[in-house]
């Protein structure tokens, strides 16, 4: 059955089980299109910028990082 297409496979399954694989098929599709790589948006770039004075890079990631909650 490994030499078989996936159009033949198919065809062998009974209604109620090619209705699944249609199901499953619509699903993975589904979440491949919402899974499409957009361009990033870097509307938020320069939004700390009154804060390089105040903190280097790293240090401003770590007080991001207390920000969230995260140490």
């Amino acid at each position: 059955m490994i030499d078989l297409s996936l159009q033949e496979m198919l065809q062998k399954l009974p209604p109620d089980l090619q209705a699944e694989v249609r199901d499953f098929a619509e699903f993975l599709l589904e979440r491949k299109a919402s899974q499409t790589q957009r361009p990033m948006k870097f509307n938020w770039e320069g939004a700390l910028k009154d804060m390089r004075q105040q903190f280097t890079s790293v240090e401003l990631q770590h007080q991001i990082s207390e920000w969230r909650g995260n140490r």
